[in-house]
């Protein structure tokens, strides 16, 4: 059977003009991405990127506005669904209470899911260090928005 996979992802701009990059690893799969994930049903987007916010970073977040949607077919990289992926430009309404890493999949755990943070120079951002096709997508559009500030 097959269905879509709606994910909402937040993209956190510190004033260093550094993104925040979310690198996991889920039972032996590891993979970098913005911090989000997919919509519960009967959630709206906006509600949905704040409980992730919350489960993710212990943080809570405002809306700023809509950077990206899917607009092209990604099947999902776990299952047979079609991926929409829907991206806001975000801000934290307090400062981040994480231990932010400086090198790729520095995790402090052990466990079938673990996860860690990094905040990452966007003109420094490389598409190869990103994962999944729509990430890889805002990554570009990020570059040509802010990498020049």
């Amino acid at each position: 059977m097959s269905y879509f996979n709606i994910r909402v992802y937040g993209l956190l701009i510190n004033a260093a003009n550094q993104v925040l990059v979310s690198d996991e690893q889920e039972y032996g799969f590891r993979f970098s991405k913005f911090p989000g994930g997919g919509l519960e049903f009967g959630e709206g987007l906006i509600d949905g990127l704040k409980r992730e916010f919350m489960e993710e970073c212990n943080a809570e977040i405002d809306i700023i506005s809509h950077f990206y949607t899917t607009d092209f077919y990604e099947k999902s990289s776990f299952n047979d669904s079609q991926v929409i992926s829907i991206y806001y430009l975000v801000k934290e309404k307090a400062p981040l209470q994480l231990a932010f890493k400086t090198n790729i999949y520095d995790f402090d755990e052990e466990g079938e899911v673990l996860q860690s943070f990094r905040w990452v120079n966007i003109q420094d951002l490389s598409v190869d260090e990103i994962t999944f096709k729509t990430d890889k997508t805002v990554v570009v559009l990020l570059k040509d928005i802010f990498a020049d500030n």
